[in-house]
Formats: structure tokens, sequence, C-alpha cells
């Protein structure tokens, strides 16, 4: 069992009117964890009503939600989420080169918008698929979020800097091994920016951190660089439910990591980073 902390204090940076998540993952009784990825996440399991109690005390209003490793290839978990949220969410599933045109028609009109290339441990669609599920998204009018060791980016430079789709480059790059703002994985994250389809996610800061909480200031670093090239290139979520915390002790308080992470971006970039940018790359209709 954990304690998943759903309320507290607000966190001091308000969040704006029609603010997108774009980073959540959420699970139904129902749908067991499928070989070759991870079990389900610890109890109690992280529904979307859970969810919601978490987004209101932070003032979220919209949600993507992320096909998690647990279920695979199999998406059922993840419309059955998106359509108990409704207009307020979207999905970014699993796909691959058998994923048949009618399925993908079917998975649009459940709110799909996204594919999911997950290369590490767990994870249902590689690299080694990258240009397949790109070619599938890019005829349907999808976007891919793609996440890999980010310490190799500079081998997959070429192949990212082809893609076909709208892209995002999955939590903070995720730069294992570790990076800098001078140095040369920064340098190829503002050509691949540059090139004008890939857009950088704000989630999971812990996840590859060196110098870890409560100030991850290398990931700060990095952040302020991209934030200085290309903010309207930004976008954040918050990688709820934290599936990598497996104990109450590990979870982290959602309202403070909020806090330390929107503080990294200007105050005057914050509407762009969570409303208006995200509302285009998903395709959320704009407020009225």
């Amino acid at each position: 069992m954990i304690d998943r902390k759903l309320s507290g204090e607000k966190p001091a940076i308000a969040l704006p009117k029609g603010a997108i998540d774009t980073q959540s993952h959420m699970y139904l009784p129902g749908f067991p964890a499928l070989p070759g990825g991870p079990a389900n996440p610890v109890d109690p399991l992280p529904t979307p009503d859970m969810y919601l109690a978490m987004a209101n005390w932070l003032g979220i209003d919209r949600v993507v939600i992320t096909q998690g490793n647990a279920q695979q290839r199999d998406n059922a978990n993840l419309i059955a989420c998106v359509s108990q949220l409704g207009d307020m969410a979207r999905g970014v599933a699993v796909i691959d080169a058998q994923t048949a045109d009618a399925e993908m028609r079917a998975l649009s009109d459940a709110g799909i918008v996204g594919a999911r290339i997950m290369d590490l441990p767990g994870g249902a669609v590689g690299l080694d698929s990258l240009e397949a599920v790109d070619a599938m998204a890019a005829a349907h009018g999808w976007m891919l979020a793609v996440q890999f060791n980010g310490s190799d980016i500079l081998e997959h430079e070429s192949r990212l800097a082809a893609l076909k789709s709208r892209w995002t480059l999955d939590h903070h790059g995720k730069f294992f091994r570790g990076a800098t703002p001078d140095g040369p994985e920064m340098a190829c994250i503002k050509r691949l920016i540059d090139g004008g389809r890939c857009w950088y996610k704000l989630a999971g800061c812990y996840e590859s951190s060196k110098v870890g909480a409560p100030d991850f200031t290398d990931i700060a670093a990095m952040t302020r660089a991209v934030a200085n090239h290309a903010p309207d290139r930004l976008i954040w979520g918050t990688n709820w439910p934290h599936n990598l915390a497996r104990t109450t002790t590990e979870y982290p308080d959602d309202g403070a990591l909020l806090d330390v992470v929107l503080g990294w971006v200007p105050e005057a970039d914050r509407a762009k980073v969570l409303v208006s940018t995200p509302e285009t790359l998903f395709g959320f209709p704009p407020l009225g």
C-alpha cells in the first residue's frame, strides 16, 4: 500500500485557467498487467477519480493520459480512462506497424491524439519502430511522445530530425549519464527544436537527476536553457502517479514539485507552457 497525497496546501505558483497536465498515467480495475511490462502500480490503484482530486488541489483543468507500460500494447485501460474523464482528457496510445487503419480511426474517435515510443526497460514499442510509428501517426494527424536514454541522443539525432510528426522529447530528455547546458546534448536539443517539430516535456525530473531533491539543479539548468532558447516549445506534466515510487516515503509532494519545476520557467512564459502550447500539440479546443 502507498499513500498518494491528493490534497494539501495550494502551490505557490497558481496555474492559469485551462492548464493542461501533459504527462499522467491512470488505471481502472479489470485491466491486468501484461507480459513484457511492469506490474500495475502499488495499491491503491491510481484511478481517474483519484487523479481528479489531485488535479483540483493543483488547479489542473485538462490532462493527457499516456498508455502505461503495464498494459503494453493493449490500450483498453487507456481508452476507458479517457472516456471516464470526457472532454477534459486526451490520450497517447501504443501502436505498431501491425495496427490497422480501422483501429487508428477508432482510437482517434476515442480521444487518442498521439503514440508512445518508450525505449527503456518495460517499454512496449521502442526506437526500432520509430519510423513505422511516425508514418502512421503522421497519416492520422497524431503526435509522438518519445522517451529513451537521452545520453545517446546524438546517435539518434538524424532519425529524430527526419520525423514527419510533431513529437515531444519526454522527461527532460532523461540524460542518465548527465548533461549540461553548454554540452553537446543541449546543442542537439536546440537543433531538433529549431527543426520545427520537437517539443521538450517537463515531467519526472526525479527519474534522471544526478543531484536529486529538493532542487534538482542539474535538471533545472537544462530546463532553463531550453526556456531561454524556445519558451514556446516547452510543455509540463505531473508524471502522476509517480510509478517509480514504491513506498509512501518515496512518493513526491505534487504541490511542492509543481513549484520547483515551474519555478524554472519565466513567469511570463507559463501561460504558453501550460495552456496554449499543449492545446495545439494535443488537439484541445482553445479556451472560449
